[in-house]
């Protein structure tokens, strides 16, 4: 991933998912007592294809369809996604919770409408957060959403809200 100086262009294989795909599927209830990143990539989507969170590389592209991350506004469903290796989530959209969890927490995300339309489960894909763009480089194959706004973007690259915060904090001597 190159976060800086090359379009925050992000390379993985897809990973395809429906309409839906709510926080209990990604990360069951259960799990969330803790916050152990480790503990909740085990069991991301054990609810929806227990054998996916063993399929999960790192640098995983996810795409999905119409409201990606609706349901509770644990912050522990990105987290378990991004402990996992998923690099990024492009999504027709998003709950309006989890795409704000994904982004404080580093997990770089995008609503790009009619996005799983000709891509296939295992292809490689190609995500440019700073356009806002999702590619398939062997077929030429591109949709295109909106752009993450440079603050996110800013706050993408220091790693997180809280990670973002201390830096600027630091940087205008605060701590």
């Amino acid at each position: 991933m190159d976060m800086k100086g090359a379009g925050w262009i992000l390379r993985g294989r897809a990973l395809v998912l429906g309409d839906d795909i709510n926080t209990d599927l990604i990360i069951a209830g259960r799990y969330c007592k803790g916050a152990d990143p480790k503990e909740l990539a085990r069991h991301v989507f054990e609810s929806l294809d227990g054998k996916l969170a063993a399929r999960i590389r790192k640098g995983d592209i996810i795409v999905a369809g119409r409201n990606f991350g609706c349901g509770s506004s644990r912050e522990q469903a990105p987290l378990a996604l991004k402990a996992a290796g998923v690099g990024a989530i492009a999504a027709e959209s998003f709950a309006r919770i989890f795409f704000r969890n994904a982004l404080n927490i580093g997990l770089p995300v995008l609503a790009i409408p009619h996005v799983r339309k000709k891509i296939k489960e295992g292809e490689r894909v190609t995500v440019d957060i700073g356009k806002g763009e999702l590619a398939v480089p062997r077929t030429g194959h591109r949709r295109a959403g909106r752009p993450l706004p440079p603050f996110l973007l800013e706050m993408l690259e220091d790693g997180g809200l809280v990670p973002h915060l201390r830096r600027r904090l630091k940087r205008d001597g605060k701590i």
